[in-house]
Order: C-alpha cells, then sequence, then structure tokens
C-alpha cells in the first residue's frame, strides 16, 4: 500500500480545526472528501499537528496510505482541483517510506504568531493576524521569552482541557522579532501542549505593554498553576509554519 506526504497550507478560518468532529467541516474532512472524490477510495489523512478551529498552517504535513499507486504530481493537482472552494492547497505531495508518519516523525515543529500592533483596525490582514493597539516592546517581551525556553512542567500555559499525560515539555526556541508594525513569536519544540503556543504570547504581550515583567512571567511558569496565565492569544494569528523530519 502506497504513502504520500503531503504539506498543506491552509487558512483555519472556516474550519473546526485539523481534526475530524461533528460540530463541523475540519481541515481532514476535507482533504478525506476530495481524496474519496479523487480515487474512490476512503482513506485517513493523518496531520503533523492538530492545528484548533481558526488556527492556520502555511506547511502542515500530512501522510496517507493508498490502495493504488499515484504519480505524486497528479494526486497533487488532482487534490488541489477539487478542494478549490476550500481555503486549502497542497503544496507538495510525494512519495514516502511506510515507515514514515507525519506525526510521530516529526523532530520538531515550528509555529509563528503574528501580531500587528497599531491603533488602526486591520483591512488586507483582517484574520490572519491580531491587532493590538497598545504600544508593544518586542525587546522586554523577547528577553521574557527566554526565561521559557527550556524543560519545564508548562502547567500554566496548557489548557484546561489538554489531553497530554504530562505537562513536562521542551521549548527550543522562543523568539519576538518587530517589523515595522509587526511583532511576530516563533516558537519551536518537539511538540506543545494544547493552546500552549496562544497562551504564551497572550502572557508576553502582557509584558510587552508594561502590566507585568520577565520576572512575573517566569513566577509564573514555576508557579505551574493555569490562572497566573495571562489572556490566551486569539487563534487567528496563529501558524503551524513548518515541521522538521530527519527523514522523508
Amino acid at each position: 500500500m502506497p504513502r504520500f506526504k503531503l504539506i498543506i497550507e491552509y487558512d483555519g478560518a472556516p474550519f473546526v480545526g485539523w481534526q475530524r468532529q461533528e460540530n463541523g467541516l475540519s481541515i481532514q474532512e476535507a482533504l478525506e472528501e476530495a481524496l474519496a472524490a479523487m480515487t474512490a477510495e476512503r482513506a485517513t489523512v493523518h496531520g503533523a499537528g492538530r492545528t484548533d478551529a481558526g488556527v492556520h498552517a502555511q506547511g502542515q504535513v500530512a501522510h496517507v496510505d493508498l490502495e493504488r499507486e499515484w504519480e505524486p504530481f497528479r494526486l497533487g493537482e488532482g487534490l488541489n482541483a477539487l478542494l478549490h472552494h476550500h481555503p486549502i492547497a497542497v503544496l507538495k505531495s510525494e512519495r514516502v517510506d511506510p515507515g514514515f508518519d507525519a506525526r510521530r516523525s516529526a523532530s520538531a515543529r515550528h509555529y509563528l504568531y503574528r501580531i500587528v500592533n497599531r491603533r488602526a483596525p486591520l483591512a488586507l490582514e483582517r484574520g490572519r493576524a491580531w491587532r493590538v493597539k497598545p504600544p508593544l516592546d518586542a525587546r522586554a517581551m523577547h528577553d521574557a521569552a527566554q526565561g521559557l525556553v527550556g524543560r519545564h512542567d508548562f502547567s500554566t500555559f496548557r489548557d484546561a482541557q489538554c489531553q497530554a499525560k504530562s505537562p513536562i515539555r521542551t521549548l527550543d526556541r522562543l523568539d519576538v522579532m518587530r517589523d515595522g508594525d509587526e511583532v511576530q513569536i516563533e516558537a519551536s519544540a518537539l511538540s506543545f501542549l494544547h493552546r500552549q503556543v496562544r497562551s504564551m504570547v497572550g502572557s508576553l504581550v502582557e509584558v510587552g505593554v508594561g502590566r507585568s515583567t520577565a520576572g512575573d512571567l517566569k513566577a509564573a511558569l514555576e508557579a505551574a498553576d493555569r490562572s497566573r496565565c495571562g489572556p490566551v492569544a486569539p487563534a487567528h494569528g496563529l501558524y503551524l509554519a513548518t515541521v522538521d523530519y530527519t527523514r522523508a
């Protein structure tokens, strides 16, 4: 049974998230329905990250097993033709070894959070970035973020509905950069807890506007107490940017 790797871009706004759910259309369901229409097979598409409702992706990775061989380019083109009414695009399709698993084979996941720091409402970026009106000190945010890097109990930044067995995670990178009105936050780790990135971003914005300090953020982390988390940043500013693999 041939296995295919798909690299996928999507706007998460119209969807209930990556994973199939009963309360609405998911990205996974849209892809599986397109595959069924193209191949006459009912195949499951397995994603590298289960993005929440409203979260976008620039480079989500998935794998799917099909009963017959397909030329990878034709598979990607066919899916894009069938997905034209959804904001989903297959950027690349390739044949991979049966041992490749989009989720389990990943060596790192990279997320991007976009903030537009201005008073004027968003026109072109509405639904694709979080507008924060008060001036943000991106340098203070970056310095504070370094206190979260490393292996920690991230209970403070873990959603109450998180199903992970342990709150312990190793955060490899958390960088904050400003480019004009845009403040970008990049986070990298092997895996994240449910809403961990959005929780960290919300707390970093509290530092950026001067309502808390790097010391406050570090103390909140060490408390391992969800009530110490700042407001959770909205989903529409978050992107699953890329996923790394040691082998294809």
